[in-house]
């Protein structure tokens, strides 16, 4: 296993060196001088030129990606043009929300959707299962903000249950942390409950076909054990991969969802950095999505040993 692990990190470090490129060239690709740009059209000449020094712009193109991949190698992402803070501190500082809505979020997701999908492969064809069904492609296909705004009108403007906006730190108590956060994870939550609910129908369906699901009814087992202890541990691996490669997508909703709940997250501090075009943090961001990608995909591959002891390395 030690070696397929250093393989798979050997094999990322080619994509990660695309995706810095890619990252680079963001900043240039821009139509006009990026400078100018992030400047502001009221900037002097003098305004543009200390940005362009700020950024490095007045070097050559390769000198200015070696010294930026060098800069990324020693965990240095740049300096906010904004603020004129750290980019790695920036972040730093918002991880927490970010991290703790996608975690919760997750945990909504799988307690809702893997059921969900048990049930309505359990029951296919019948009324249920097109009921279950439904319900999934519509909160699939309701945007995510819409959700979000109905939940925060119901629960906290009607019926005052919950915090309208913003977010309680894990260190001041776990009450204030998870009322902040209910809302925003069950808004998120819906719409990849309803793309896991799916793929954990479909994959049930596929091994409730098997032989063995057919012998483990002849012998008497309930429903129960059946779809739970030998269906549903053999269907884990597809299911598995949708929980992984959707913890990487939600970090595209929370973008989102910490608008609508005002949240100090990665997602509003992203958004922010579009509107002021602040470049560094949008490369530090992106870097930092990217990465974590990768790193999943790693734990997802691990994993599948856990639930299939027929895997091998």
């Amino acid at each position: 296993m030690l070696t397929y692990i250093m393989g798979r990190i050997l094999s990322s470090i080619p994509v990660m060196a695309v995706i810095a490129v890619i990252v680079f060239m963001l900043l240039h690709l821009t139509p006009g001088d990026p400078a100018a740009i992030i400047a502001g059209d009221q900037a002097s000449a003098a305004d543009v030129e200390r940005i362009r020094q700020a950024l490095g712009l007045n070097r050559s193109l390769p000198e200015q990606f070696i010294t930026w991949v060098g800069q990324i190698l020693t965990g240095d992402l740049g300096t906010s043009i904004y603020t004129g803070r750290p980019v790695t501190e920036l972040i730093a500082q918002r991880l927490e929300p970010t991290v703790s809505l996608a975690l919760l979020t997750l945990v909504v997701a799988v307690l809702v959707a893997v059921p969900i999908g048990v049930i309505a492969a359990w029951k296919a064809g019948t009324w249920v299962d097109w009921a279950l069904m439904f319900v999934a492609i519509l909160f699939f296909s309701i945007p995510i903000f819409i959700t979000g705004y109905f939940l925060v009108f119901n629960f906290s403007i009607q019926w005052r249950l919950l915090p309208v906006q913003g977010y309680r730190s894990f260190s001041g108590g776990i009450g204030p942390f998870l009322s902040h956060l209910v809302l925003p994870a069950v808004s998120l939550g819906l719409v990849y409950a309803s793309l896991l609910a799916r793929m954990s129908r479909t994959a049930m369906l596929e091994v409730l076909h098997q032989d063995y699901i057919r012998t483990a009814r002849a012998k008497g087992l309930g429903s129960g054990k059946v779809l739970f202890i030998h269906a549903l541990k053999n269907a884990a691996v597809p299911i598995i991969t949708t929980i992984g490669t959707g913890l990487v997508l939600l970090l595209g909703g929370v973008v989102v969802v910490e608008s609508v709940f005002a949240i100090p997250g990665v997602g509003r501090l992203t958004v922010d950095a579009v509107l002021r075009r602040d470049y560094p943090i949008i490369q530090g961001v992106i870097l930092l999505f990217s990465f974590a990608y990768v790193i999943v995909n790693l734990g997802i591959d691990l994993s599948y040993r856990l639930v299939d002891p027929r895997i091998r390395y």
